[in-house]
């Protein structure tokens, strides 16, 4: 999992380009020695070394040897290649593993990448997708915020209308009036293993356990009540804020389970399925003889008290999948246009009572 570190450096080269644009370091001018850019942006060497390196990577600036670090001017050998704007909304949490996947496809192909963070605030992202379009890019790949002011059917229309290809990474719109191509999990089928997974070991009766606001929640539940419906289980749903979850919402969230008679419950996501293993132990109920879990996400699912059993988004291949779903459509701007779900995986660990079939479901993807 990409870290704070990561984060600084990644930081300190948006806002070097940023400057860049804004003519502080003009074309062909020298940059500041590495640790008079350290002094400057409060960071170590070592950021600015890989902030720098992302820069040289992307054909914006060269290093010359006994000189030091300039801009390299847009009629430069090697500015024609791809430009591709990325916008994720952390690169914290989640979206490092997808970057990951965007950027080994990207540089394979010879594209640079131009790279900005919104998190999840839709007006800095409408901004950065404006900075982007003005320093040349030639398609972007977007996780737009869609729970910002801009209604999100409004907001994907406009995004839909921009002048450079544009994918949409794990956000797409249900509406058949909507032109954008996408590449997503399928986070309905991931629900559904979920509940299936549970229901093979015996589960008549399941929870569902929300965080909103979330474009995914919605999703996960379809897919929940689509396989619970199909087989007949009880059902009960537990909703609450992302800011609401604690361990005092977690002791709702148990109450309202018991209360229902569940003996199962699938998270999104992966806190939510950790503060609710802490309750249930408060209780004095063990996991998973009382309550099995499956968690939604797999970020911190493994380092729980209980390791717990959870659907797995296929990040890296999501990143892969859109890098070559753009790259695809700059060569040839004719193509129809796609739409791309990927399966996710079922890590199976101890929370659901099923460790004797330790292993992984697999995934699988579909286009549309």
């Amino acid at each position: 999992m990409t870290g704070a570190h990561d984060l600084k450096f990644r930081q300190l080269a948006a806002e070097l380009r940023q400057q860049m644009r804004q003519g502080v370091w003009p074309s062909d001018g020298r940059l500041p020695t590495e640790k008079e850019l350290a002094a400057s942006s409060g960071t170590s060497v070592s950021t600015v070394r890989r902030a720098v390196d992302e820069l040289v990577a992307e054909g914006l600036v060269v290093r010359r040897q006994g000189s030091g670090t300039f801009v390299v001017p847009p009629s430069a050998p090697g500015s024609g290649r791809a430009l591709v704007g990325v916008s994720v909304p952390d690169t914290a949490f989640y979206y490092p593993k997808v970057l990951r996947g965007i950027e080994e496809t990207l540089s394979a192909a010879g594209a640079r990448l131009l790279f900005a963070c919104s998190d999840y605030d839709q007006k800095r992202e409408d901004k950065d997708v404006r900075d982007m379009l003005e320093a040349g890019v030639d398609g972007l790949l977007l996780v737009p915020t869609l729970n910002g002011p801009e209604p999100a059917r409004d907001y994907l229309a406009r995004l839909a209308a921009l002048p450079v290809p544009t994918v949409l990474v794990e956000r797409r719109d249900a509406s058949l009036e909507s032109t954008n191509e996408y590449v997503c999990t399928h986070h309905e089928a991931g629900a559904y293993d979920a509940v299936r997974h549970l229901a093979g070991l015996g589960h008549q009766a399941i929870g569902l356990v929300l965080r909103h606001p979330s474009p995914t929640s919605g999703p996960v539940a379809e897919g929940f009540h689509q396989a619970a419906g199909e087989r007949g289980l009880a059902t009960v749903e537990f909703r609450a804020a992302r800011q609401e979850w604690s361990p005092a919402a977690a002791e709702r969230c148990l109450a309202a389970l018991r209360d229902a008679e569940v003996t199962a419950a699938v998270c999104f996501g992966d806190r939510q399925a950790a503060l609710l293993l802490g309750a249930a132990r408060r209780a004095g109920l063990t996991v998973p003889g009382d309550l099995a879990l499956v968690a939604y996400d797999d970020e911190i699912a493994e380092v729980a008290d209980i390791p717990l059993t959870a659907v797995a988004p296929p990040k890296r291949q999501l990143g892969q999948a859109a890098a070559r779903t753009l790259l695809r459509r700059l060569e040839n701007p004719q193509l129809a246009g796609s739409r791309v779900l990927l399966r996710p995986t079922i890590i199976v660990r101890q929370s659901c009572g099923a460790t004797q079939h330790t292993g992984t479901i697999t995934s699988e993807e579909s286009t549309t």
